[in-house]
């Protein structure tokens, strides 16, 4: 329990609006986590580990702290005082809702770190975003470690390949003295291009620098260093091969999403040679615009789109997530709606005709994010709905596209908790199968609120997944 009530005083700040929500949000958190928190293995250095507004799985917005003037609840509850209390909340979780298939977990093995892993790739607290991808007949595996969750110069980049997902050899490292996130793998002929996005080192602020890549060539060399794409205050999220076609999902302005400054625009974009990136349709760069993030969609077995993007600073219609659909006669026409729950990381596939989603939930009982404070400004709604969802316990969840209500439904819960949701996906051995690798909290410790979890070490798991026809 937190040991006394941080107050902010706006009225005091000589800011400009377009720069308090960034300050707020920020200040909020360190000073909460300065005053000490309980039964936290590092809650000494809690103060100085704690951000609000760095991209801890991808999206701008993964912390939050809150202005305590005026966000108490009608209860009079003291909204600081229990942001990390730990896990008093039961385990609230849905109903699942099939479609054509039930799913089960198969298998769950750790990998990162295990035995198997090369002593090349130095392992450090934090190990969080991943991707994977099979590639001339073996797994090639990326991720993230560094001291925290959070922006770090000491980030590194791991490439490590294995023909058996046991034991691993050692392919390169990349370490700029800069923040580094979002790897993703894109195979192109005989090469295998891995982008990432190169961020700031203040864990208290949110810098999207530019977008860079590197090569494996044909020979089995890498790219000695990072390659800028010459693509500013830009996030790649998602770079997919599905039949001969590349698609890439990328945001532009992310720095936006803690001012009230211009809104974020995803571009759906393809590419021949990893290097030089189209429009899909020139006519329809960008597919949204506004509050969106992290974007990703399936298509169903007719060619439509089935699409989601995190919408983590809102608009008219709310905060969440945008479910969204385009028909298969052009792609870059998305229709969304809003959904009150935020399935942050969002990875989306196909599955005899279905489609799925792997992304965050939040263990409450509604799930949501939005919570509903239309009395609040904007600006106040993007602060309590922060709060809250961080002081709750969060899960890795496989969810499902229901393509006749149009509507993101619960299917199952993946070995998950504390800080957790970043997903990679290979097909598995046998028709229905896929192997999901992800990062969480120690699945053998304590079952920590997302705040405290992102505060303490996280690890990368392998688990298989079956879908079996109803």
């Amino acid at each position: 329990m937190m040991a006394e009530h941080v107050k902010l005083e706006r009225s005091s700040d000589t800011r400009t609006g377009s720069q308090m929500k960034h300050f707020v949000v920020a200040s909020a958190i360190a000073a909460l986590f300065s005053v000490g928190c309980t039964g936290s293995p590092d809650s000494a250095d809690a103060g100085t580990s704690a951000d609000a507004s760095n991209a801890g799985d991808g999206g701008a917005s993964d912390d939050a702290g809150f202005d305590a003037n005026g966000l108490d609840d009608a209860s009079g509850r003291d909204a600081a005082a229990d942001v990390d209390t730990g896990p008093t909340d039961p385990d609230f979780t849905p109903t699942p809702r099939p479609g054509r298939h039930d799913v089960e977990i198969v298998d769950t093995r750790q990998i990162v770190p295990s035995p198997g892993i090369p002593t090349e790739a130095t392992i450090q607290t934090a190990n969080n975003n991943l991707d994977v991808v099979r590639f001339q007949g073996r797994v090639y595996l990326v991720w993230r470690t560094a001291p925290s969750h959070f922006a770090s110069d000491q980030t590194t980049m791991h490439v490590v390949s294995s023909t058996d997902e046991v034991d691993w050899d050692y392919e390169t490292s990349y370490q700029t003295g800069r923040d580094l996130r979002e790897p993703r793998f894109l195979p192109v002929g005989d090469q295998l291009f891995l982008y990432m996005a190169q961020l700031g080192t203040d864990p208290n602020a949110f810098e999207p620098g530019e977008e860079h890549y590197v090569v494996r060539a044909a020979d089995g060399t890498w790219s000695d260093a990072l390659i800028s794409m010459n693509k500013e205050d830009y996030i790649l999220w998602r770079s997919k091969r599905l039949d001969s076609m590349a698609y890439l999902l990328g945001y532009v302005g992310g720095s936006a999403v803690f001012t009230d400054e211009a809104p974020i625009k995803v571009e759906f974009m393809t590419t021949d040679d990893g290097v030089q990136w189209d429009p899909i349709n020139p006519a329809r760069r960008y597919i949204l615009e506004g509050g969106v993030l992290e974007t990703d969609f399936a298509f169903g077995e007719d060619g439509t789109l089935y699409g989601v993007s995190r919408n983590e600073s809102g608009d008219e219609e709310g905060f969440g997530m945008k479910v969204c659909k385009a028909p298969a006669s052009d792609i870059t026409d998305w229709s969304c709606h809003p959904d009150p729950k935020k399935y942050d990381s969002p990875l989306m596939f196909s599955y005899d005709g279905e489609a799925y989603l792997i992304g965050r939930r939040n263990v409450t009982p509604s799930g949501n994010f939005d919570l509903g404070r239309t009395d609040l400004s904007m600006h106040d709604q993007f602060l309590w709905n922060q709060l809250e969802y961080i002081r709750h316990r969060k899960r890795c969840s496989i969810w499902r596209y229901d393509q006749d209500t149009d509507e993101i439904v619960f299917m199952a819960d993946l070995p998950s908790r504390g800080d957790t949701c970043f997903a990679g996906l290979l097909k598995g051995d046998t028709d229905g199968e896929f192997v999901v690798y992800d990062y969480s909290s120690p699945l053998d410790g304590p079952d920590y609120t997302w705040r405290h979890g992102q505060l303490n070490e996280t690890r990368i798991y392998r688990t298989v997944i079956r879908f079996t026809r109803r």
